[in-house]
């Protein structure tokens, strides 16, 4: 299928590695220029040459920095003849007891998980409206369906966008003009945060990190985790020009790990 997105820009957030980087890789596949951005320079880089390689005829520029900052966001922007299709991600915010959490640790998380994304959506959202076109997709986490004890500040965050972002994207002065706005909400995926996130398990649990993930495959129907490639396909097709239709979703990609009817 042809996505119709050829030689459109996209501004892919936090792109170095896992679905982030899923995401772009798809989008260059399909002919789309990109604009990544990640804090690790190196890695970013490593990531940019990947991508180049993928498909010599796109444009894909490579912008080191904070996103989660006024001047990460400004530089990031600056690097993209125009904004078409904008992925926001963020890794998040780490685990614990509210108890232990501060304003600050509250802050933070609202700041990458919340803010950051409203900020870029306010920066390219009217341009989008004003071209005819726009396509923006929101890595959010399925937490927001069903919340998980120990993310309190990833439920909470994520949980915060997806309610603004259901208000904004049925304004039909933006999907009026073919400008939609969507949450994918990813279960467990093997990246390296979930790598990590099993590592803990293991070191707490005493158990071997293996058994601990073999346990983790065995809470979706799929009994697999998923790649950062499928989700990148997914996001691809949602920022294609046959998506227009969809509009202000919670898309989960779980392998059907959510038990709910809705």
């Amino acid at each position: 299928m042809d996505l119709g997105i050829t030689g459109k820009w996209a501004l892919v957030c936090a792109a170095s590695k896992g679905l982030g980087k899923g995401c772009a890789a798809a989008l260059v596949k399909e002919g789309v220029n990109v604009v990544i951005t990640a804090r690790g320079a190196e890695a970013l880089a490593a990531t940019a040459a990947e991508l180049r390689a993928l498909n010599p005829a796109v444009q894909v520029l490579a912008v080191a920095g904070d996103i989660t900052t006024t001047e990460g966001r400004a530089a990031a922007l600056a690097a993209c003849p125009q904004v078409d299709i904008l992925i926001n991600n963020a890794g998040g915010p780490p685990p614990g007891d509210f108890r232990d959490w501060g304003r600050e640790a509250w802050l933070k998380a609202l700041d990458a998980n919340m803010l950051t994304p409203i900020e870029l959506i306010k920066a390219v959202v009217d341009g989008m409206a004003e071209r005819g076109f726009g396509r923006i997709v929101n890595i959010t986490s399925g937490a927001v369906k069903a919340p998980i004890d120990i993310l309190g500040l990833s439920n909470g965050a994520r949980s915060g966008l997806t309610g603004f972002v259901a208000g904004l994207a049925r304004q039909p002065k933006l999907a009026g003009r073919n400008v939609t706005i969507n949450n994918l909400l990813p279960g467990a995926f093997d990246t390296d945060r979930l790598k990590t996130t099993l590592a803990g398990a293991a070191a707490k649990t005493g158990q071997p990190i293996e058994a601990i993930a073999e346990a983790r495959k065995q809470q979706a129907p799929a009994r697999r985790f998923g790649t950062a490639e499928e989700f990148g396909a997914y996001c691809a097709f949602l920022c294609s020009a046959h998506a227009g239709f969809v509009v202000g979703q919670n898309l989960l990609t779980d392998g059907g790990a959510y038990g709910g009817t809705f």
